[in-house]
């Protein structure tokens, strides 16, 4: 297929619509639905991310996406009880690839409500199940089991879109776009994150533990397929806060640090103890523990279609001792922080390693506030603009 037309382009007046290659056939196969432009940039980048990811990594990767950026990614690692309530995860056991699904969806689940999924990976009948009780406006994978193929052709009235891709395809090295009737050109950016980025540790303290050097490479990854300016905080194989589009920097490290904070108060006793009535679906359940963490007024009159019982609010001083709990966590910027305060941010939300391109005249603020707060940082030299 050579050509494929699209259900319309950014917004439903921007027909007719549609993808095309120049030479070749196109590198996907629409297996079930029918795609729209937006769709179909998500699942471009999002492939990318989890085929780059996997790469880097050698472990099952997936992705949530939304409006051509992540909410969540993430690698296979197992899944503790606690993530597993978080996360509405509830079999024993899961295979590598649907937890890595898991993860990427759980990192902000308020943020992946109709989400493209990407995968890695083949998508079994363990993924599909997950993926068809939440809300997804489509999937792309290099394969499918049968099963799997079976449960997604059946979501959303037969109308989920299922991309299959050519895991083997590489894109040319020079890529080009038109705007306003102009033709923009540049080099694919084929950078390659590994963990000699992170050799130039530019703080007192020098150490990075191999988790977290995992941490770092997952939000490095991410922040490449992520609409700058964007900020990335992870912890144990997973993005937990993405910051991005943002104008300024101090304002994406505020945002994903927000993002960081809800992910870390989702463990909190209190919301792992909301009794939700059985009807409340998934996103139901997301948007009122959401609504409770940050104490809006209409959740605490409205209780009564959600939950057994009136939640508890969560005060100021709850909130803040309980992040105190969350530590190592990695932080990741596409471009060099130009101040300190970027740094005192992230300590908040328990940061210890920082990576970064470094090349700020205030390089050495940056330096020092990580110093006082034993922070490892890493001058990577390695924009990740991506827009």
């Amino acid at each position: 297929m050579q050509s494929y037309e699209l259900k319309y382009g950014c917004n439903p007046n921007q027909t007719p619509a549609r993808i095309y290659m120049r030479n070749g056939n196109l590198p996907i196969n629409i297996l079930n639905g029918r795609a729209g432009y937006i769709n179909l940039l998500d699942a471009m980048n999002a492939w990318q991310l989890v085929k780059e990811l996997k790469e880097a990594t050698g472990l099952a990767s997936a992705a949530s996406f939304k409006h051509v950026s992540p909410a969540g990614a993430a690698v296979a690692t197992p899944l503790n009880d606690t993530e597993k309530q978080m996360y509405f995860a509830h079999d024993n056991e899961y295979s590598d690839i649907s937890t890595a699904y898991i993860r990427a969806r759980g990192a902000d689940r308020v943020s992946s409500y109709g989400d493209f999924v990407a995968l890695s990976d083949e998508c079994d009948e363990q993924t599909a199940r997950y993926v068809f009780n939440e809300v997804s406006d489509g999937i792309i994978a290099p394969s499918y089991s049968d099963k799997a193929l079976e449960i997604l052709k059946n979501k959303r009235k037969g109308g989920y879109l299922v991309i299959c891709v050519d895991k083997d395809y590489e894109p040319p090295k020079t890529e080009t776009r038109d705007i306003f009737g102009v033709t923009f050109e540049q080099a694919h950016n084929d950078i390659k994150i590994t963990p000699l980025l992170l050799n130039n540790i530019v703080t007192r303290n020098k150490q990075i533990p191999p988790e977290s050097e995992l941490d770092l490479i997952v939000a490095q990854i991410a922040l490449k397929y992520t609409q700058s300016n964007s900020v990335c905080y992870s912890k144990r194989g997973q993005t937990i806060g993405i910051g991005a589009g943002q104008q300024s920097r101090i304002h994406c490290t505020r945002l994903a640090g927000e993002k960081s904070d809800i992910w870390r108060l989702r463990s909190h006793p209190s919301i792992l103890s909301l009794r939700f009535l059985p009807t409340a679906k998934r996103y139901d359940r997301d948007n009122t523990i959401d609504a409770v963490i940050r104490g809006d007024e209409y959740i605490f009159n409205e209780w009564q279609s959600l939950l057994y019982e009136k939640p508890d609010r969560m005060t100021d001083d709850d909130k803040i001792n309980w992040r105190k709990g969350s530590s190592d966590v990695s932080l990741s910027s596409d471009a060099f922080f130009p101040f300190g305060d970027n740094i005192e941010r992230a300590y908040r939300s328990g940061v210890k390693y920082v990576a970064q391109p470094g090349g700020s005249i205030r390089d050495d603020n940056v330096i020092d506030t990580c110093d006082k707060y034993g922070i490892v940082m890493a001058f990577t030299s390695v924009r990740l603009f991506h827009h």
